[in-house]
C-alpha cells in the first residue's frame, strides 16, 4: 500500500487506541491465570492478534466479543501446539510466548515469525530459560527465531543482559509458575519503564516479586498463581506519540483522548520531551492537548523510550538549532534499524541529519515531499506521514500497510484531524481515498 500525504494543518481531537504493551501482557496473564478473564477495549491490531492466536495454540480458549475478549486461562497447564506458532511481525509476542512455551511439561513448541522477527535477537532470553531448566534451541544456531522449545522451566538462577526489556518481562511473567524460586541478575537493562509495566501487572494479578530498586536483581517465588484479569486496557502512549508530537508543529492544535498520565507506560515521557522543546501542553484527566509554539532543539536521552525515536526525529526537523537523540542503541534492533532508516528517509525529504552509534543528531530543516519507504515498520510509516504533513509538496510512503501492526485506524484518524491523505492499494486492490 502507498500512503500519500500533502501539507496539512491538523486540529481537533483523536481517540487513541488501547496500549499494545498492556494488551499483550493482559492476554499472556489471562492465559496463565486459572479461570475466566475479561479484557475490555483491547488493542485490535496485528501484533495483539498474534498474541491472541499464540495462546490459543496452547489450548487457551479466547473469545472475541468486539470490545471485550474473554479468556479461559489454564493456570500454565498448556498443551503442546498442534502446529508451528507463527507470531508474524510481533517481536513482543515472540519473547513472551518463548517463556510461556518453556512451562510445558511435555511435548515441543516451534516458534517462528516473519522475516523481520526471524532477524531479531532472542539469544540471551533463550540462554536464561535454559539455565532455569528449559531446552530452547534456535534452529539456525544464531540466537534468533525460529526456536524449538522443550523441557520445563523449573526455576533457579540466571544472569541476563537485557538489550531489550522484553527479555525480563518474559521471565517475570512466566517464572512465577515454575516449581522453584527464580533469581535473576541483570547487569544491563534498557527500556526500564516497560519492566515497570510488567511489575504493575503482576502486583494487580496477585503475583509477588522482590527486586532491587535499580532492577538489577529479581527474586521470583515459584508455585504462584495469577488471579484472572478484569480490566480496561489504557490508551497507548506509543501510538499517541505521533499525534502528541504533531500537535507541536506549525499551526497544529491536537487533543489526544484516552490517555492517563498516572499509567506506567514509559512513552508518556514524550509529553515531557515536548515541554522541554517548548510546546504548549495541557494535561487533563483523560486527555492531553498539545498546541504548536516555537520549538527549540535540545538533547534527549531516549533509552527508556526507543519507540518514540522515529517521531522525535521528525519533530527535531521542526525545532530551531540542533537536537540530539541519544543513548538508544537498541533502536537498531527493532522491526528495523530505526536509527539508520530514519536518517535515510528523512534525508530524502531534505533533513540535515546524521547518525550516532546510539542515536541521531538533527538540525532544523525545511522538509519537502519525496518518495520514501516504510521498511515494514509501523512506527517509521506513521512518523513519515506526520513529516509529510509539514513538508512542501506531496509525500508518498511505500509499504504503508505496516500501520496495521499497532494502529489500523491511523490514516483515518489523521484525516479526521484535517490531514490530506490518500491510500493506494497494490495489485488488484482498488485505490481508496481517505481525503484528497
Amino acid at each position: 500500500m502507498k500512503l500519500y500525504i500533502s501539507p496539512s494543518t491538523l486540529r481537533g481531537s483523536v481517540n487513541i487506541p488501547g496500549s499494545k504493551s498492556h494488551t499483550i501482557r493482559a492476554v499472556a496473564i489471562a492465559a496463565l491465570a486459572d479461570g475466566e478473564s475479561r479484557i475490555a477495549y483491547p488493542l485490535d491490531s496485528a501484533d495483539a492478534r498474534s498474541a491472541f492466536r499464540a495462546y490459543r495454540a496452547f489450548g487457551v480458549e479466547i473469545e472475541d466479543e468486539g470490545d471485550l475478549w474473554r479468556v479461559q486461562g489454564l493456570a500454565g497447564r498448556f498443551q503442546a501446539p498442534e502446529n508451528v506458532i507463527d507470531v508474524r511481525n510481533s517481536g513482543t509476542t515472540m519473547r513472551m510466548v518463548l517463556g510461556s512455551a518453556a512451562l510445558l511439561k511435555s511435548g515441543l513448541t516451534v516458534l517462528t515469525g516473519d522475516a523481520q522477527v526471524r532477524n531479531r535477537p532472542c539469544g540471551p532470553l533463550a540462554e536464561a530459560l535454559n539455565a532455569l531448566g528449559a531446552d530452547v534451541r534456535a534452529t539456525r544456531g544464531n540466537g534468533k527465531p525460529p526456536f524449538v522449545v522443550g523441557g520445563c522451566m523449573r526455576g533457579g538462577k540466571a544472569t541476563i543482559e537485557a538489550v531489550t526489556s522484553q527479555y525480563i518481562s518474559s521471565l517475570l511473567l512466566n517464572a512465577p509458575l515454575a516449581e522453584q524460586d527464580t533469581r535473576l541478575t541483570v547487569p544491563l537493562l534498557n527500556e526500564k519503564p516497560y519492566v515497570h509495566i510488567t511489575l504493575d501487572w503482576l502486583e494487580r494479578q496477585g503475583v509477588h516479586v522482590d527486586y532491587a530498586e535499580d532492577l538489577s536483581e529479581f527474586h521470583i517465588p515459584g508455585k504462584q498463581q495469577y488471579i484472572p484479569v478484569d480490566r480496561r486496557i489504557p490508551g497507548d502512549f506509543s501510538s499517541a506519540t505521533f499525534f502528541l508530537a504533531a500537535g507541536a508543529i506549525g499551526e497544529n492544535d491536537i487533543v489526544s483522548c484516552g490517555l492517563d498520565m498516572t499509567d506506567s507506560q514509559g512513552d508518556k515521557a514524550v509529553v515531557d520531551f515536548l515541554q522541554q522543546m517548548g510546546a504548549e501542553v495541557t494535561v487533563n484527566e483523560e486527555s492531553i492537548q498539545i498546541r504548536a509554539k516555537s520549538l527549540q532543539g535540545c538533547e534527549i536521552d531516549m533509552n527508556a523510550t526507543p519507540d518514540a525515536l522515529p517521531m522525535m526525529a521528525v519533530l527535531a526537523c521542526c525545532a530551531e538549532g540542533e537536537t540530539r537523540l541519544v543513548n538508544v542503541p537498541q533502536a537498531r534492533l527493532k522491526e528495523t534499524d530505526r536509527i539508520a532508516v530514519m536518517r535515510m528517509e528523512l534525508e530524502k525529504m531534505g533533513a540535515d541529519i546524521e547518525e550516532l552509534p546510539d542515536g541521531l543528531v538533527i538540525h532544523q530543516s525545511d522538509l519537502h515531499g519525496a518518495e520514501v519507504m516504510g521498511h515494514d515498520d509501523h512506527r517509521v510509516v506513521m512518523s513519515l506521514a506526520i513529516a509529510g504533513s509539514v513538508a512542501t509538496g506531496r509525500t508518498c510512503i511505500h509499504g504503508a500497510e505496516a500501520m496495521e501492526i499497532t494502529y489500523p485506524e491511523f490514516a483515518n484518524h489523521l484525516q479526521g484531524l484535517g490531514g490530506l491523505v490518500a491510500m493506494e492499494y497494490d495489485s488488484d486492490e482498488d485505490e481508496e481515498y481517505v481525503d484528497d
